[in-house]
């Protein structure tokens, strides 16, 4: 429910706070005075396109407030914690701030938090459904037809099981499609896969081997000098000639004298034998090596032409033996399906025939369900008509059968009304008075408004074209309504005007020589004041005065919505 909307610099409005209160809201007030510029600032704040020619003159943004009590509303609240949107408290503030500035960006928020406007289009939808004369409303939706009838019929559990069951045979066709596309691209491949497997197969690669193979040609390529290199080293180390290890071992004897004159220095033969130790084992690796060594010119051709063919299949597939590995095993699947294709096929056709079946049992039984329900909303709606001055009017639900079922089931769903004698059954969407189709949308509401999960239902001047009995049905009709939603409407009838919970006038003043809109929020002669003016334009009319208080007192035998209060105009 809407509590309260701020309004500043917006098209004629300086500030004004618009507090408004559970059942019938009512905005009147002389024409040009402000009342739709009201509604179309709470279309902003809902998401509505920001220009800045709706920036009051003289100021340099425009900003509108609201603040709703959500109540007990799951799908919105799980709507807000999806987008991380923090509402613990239950009251959601929606702000949309426009620059006067062509160049500026329009910004949103909602508690806080900075949103996209189609983030506050998508929050906003589920808070307050506006309808106006000629808009499309959410009723002339064929989507929104489909999904209001499902729920009147309390088939929405069912309807989520058609769209569930019609994913999964869509998945399952997919299936079959991409199974078949990659057969018919292995067919064409065949040569080719059968090439590259057989290629890379038959080299036998490992991987990790050029390294292998580059050290081992290294070596090959300089068998005669690494073998002279590790004996000249040997050789120095241990040789036939005064050899380092030679020298190294007179050193012994100076070591032990000193030792035994000062035994601290055992220190030093460590270090000694160490030395001593790793010198003869550097010898025999060396002569180890250079025995090792040989010069095999057949090794180092076999071992060119291996890296030959690794460096070909290397830059052939892939750029490494690892990819070229994989383009192998790639290969060998693709071929493996053209075998296995068979089988897996008639596999999933089999799931697609499962899949088929339990769609259409899906939506046969959701097609029952619609089609019970939709004979018995035509009834309901059509018995509101005459209470709406709709005497000859006649409402269908069409179920037309769809040639291939969809997400949303097996037919498509459209309301048609027939409004006077003598005329074919129309398109709800066409229908051509702005009046007659408040009236359509009205009788609508009052059936489904247990249904309908919007708590917020804006009406901008619905009531054109209609006056007198039809004016006292429409504000009946609204109020009955309001018993289940929180309804606003901008209203010139004293017949709506009077049976409002909620009542609240709009006029037009100056303010620094700027012309304003303010608002007042209207009760006890005040009221009366401005539905005599509404009934007859002369407030000071004992007539209209009179007139006035019957059509208050006949509207006040309807109790007052639990939770309404009366709260005061203030300025912002």
């Amino acid at each position: 429910m809407l509590t309260e909307l701020r309004i500043r610099n917006f098209a004629i409005i300086d500030a004004v706070v618009l507090p408004l209160a559970p059942g019938l809201n009512v905005l009147s007030g002389e024409t040009g005075a402000g009342k739709s510029i009201i509604v179309g600032a709470l279309g902003l704040l809902i998401g509505e396109r920001a220009t800045a020619d709706l920036v009051r003159p003289g100021a340099e943004r425009a900003l509108v407030e609201g603040t709703f009590e959500l109540g007990d509303a799951p799908e919105l609240r799980a709507q807000l914690d999806e987008r991380g949107i923090d509402c613990e408290d239950g009251v959601l503030v929606l702000k949309r701030e426009v620059p006067a500035s062509a160049g500026g960006r329009a910004r949103a928020w909602i508690n806080g938090t900075a949103v996209t406007a189609g983030v506050l289009a998508d929050i906003g939808r589920a808070l307050v459904n506006v309808h106006g004369q000629h808009d499309a409303q959410s009723l002339l939706d064929p989507e929104a037809q489909r999904r209001i009838l499902d729920a009147f019929a309390g088939a929405q559990g069912q309807a989520a099981a058609v769209a569930k069951a019609h994913a999964a045979a869509t998945a399952a066709r997919h299936a079959v499609a991409d199974l078949l596309a990659r057969r018919d691209a292995a067919r064409k491949r065949a040569d080719y896969l059968r090439h590259v497997a057989r290629e890379i197969g038959d080299a036998k690669l490992v991987d990790g081997e050029e390294q292998k193979l580059d050290d081992e040609a290294r070596r090959l390529t300089h068998a005669e000098e690494l073998r002279a290199l590790a004996g000249e080293l040997s050789g120095v180390l241990e040789g036939d000639e005064v050899t380092v290890l030679t020298q190294l071992g007179s050193l012994h004897k100076p070591l032990a004298a000193l030792q035994r004159i000062d035994p601290t220095v055992a220190r030093l033969q460590e270090l000694y034998d160490a030395a001593y130790y790793a010198l003869e084992e550097l010898a025999r690796e060396a002569a180890a090596y250079g025995e090792s060594v040989e010069h095999d010119p057949a090794r180092l051709a076999d071992v060119e032409r291996r890296r030959d063919l690794v460096f070909r299949l290397v830059k052939k597939y892939g750029g490494s033996i690892a990819a070229a590995l994989v383009a192998g095993r790639e290969a060998r699947a693709e071929l493996a399906l053209l075998d296995s294709a068979a089988l897996d096929l008639r596999e999933l056709d089999a799931s697609v025939t499962a899949a088929d079946g339990a769609l259409r049992e899906a939506a046969e039984t959701l097609s029952k369900l619609r089609q019970k329900a939709a004979s018995k909303l035509a009834k309901e709606v059509e018995a509101q008509f005459p209470g709406l001055g709709l005497d000859d009017g006649r409402f269908h639900v069409l179920l037309t059968p769809r040639a291939e079922t969809g997400a949303s089931g097996a037919e498509d769903v459209e309301y048609r009304v027939a409004l006077n004698v003598g005329h074919d059954a129309r398109a709800l969407s066409r229908v051509a008075s702005g009046g007659e189709l408040a009236r359509v949308m009205l009788a609508l509401k009052t059936i489904l408004a247990g249904v309908d999960r919007v708590p917020t239902l804006i009406f901008d001047e619905v009531d054109a074209g209609i006056g007198g009995k039809v004016g006292q049905q429409v504000g009946d009709a609204m109020r009955r309504v309001a018993a289940h939603h929180q309804v606003f409407a901008i209203t010139h009838l004293p017949q709506i005007a009077s049976r409002a919970h909620h009542h609240i006038r709009v006029h037009k003043g100056a303010k620094d020589g700027v012309t304003t809109a303010d608002i007042e929020v209207l009760d006890g002669e005040a009221r009366v004041e401005e539905i005599a003016r509404m009934v007859g334009g002369d407030a000071d009319s004992a007539t209209s005065r009179a007139h006035a208080r019957e059509q208050l007192a006949a509207a006040a035998t309807d109790p007052r919505p639990a939770g309404t209060s009366g709260r005061s105009a203030r300025r912002g």
